[in-house]
């Protein structure tokens, strides 16, 4: 299937989520010199949404961040 066919049969609304957001499985590791599988880590909570870290599969270098936003709103409760 090509890409204009893909998106010639959803509608515009759909047409927007088709690739709203990526998982990487590999990417490069500088350690190990190449294209490796990774894991994905969370590494920080942040009020707008997630930061998670990837690591090679191998030697667990770290070898690239994503942030995943939240899309409900943040309250902050107070006593």
């Amino acid at each position: 299937m090509n890409f204009d066919s893909f998106f010639q049969q959803r509608p515009p609304s759909e047409q927007q989520d088709a690739f709203k957001e990526f998982e990487a499985t590999e990417l490069y590791c500088p350690n190990c010199k190449r294209a490796v599988p990774v894991r994905q880590r969370l590494l920080l909570i942040l009020p707008d949404g997630d930061e998670y870290e990837y690591l090679c599969a191998f030697c667990s270098t770290s070898v690239g961040t994503k942030i995943v936003r939240n899309n409900k709103p943040f309250h902050i409760i107070t006593g």
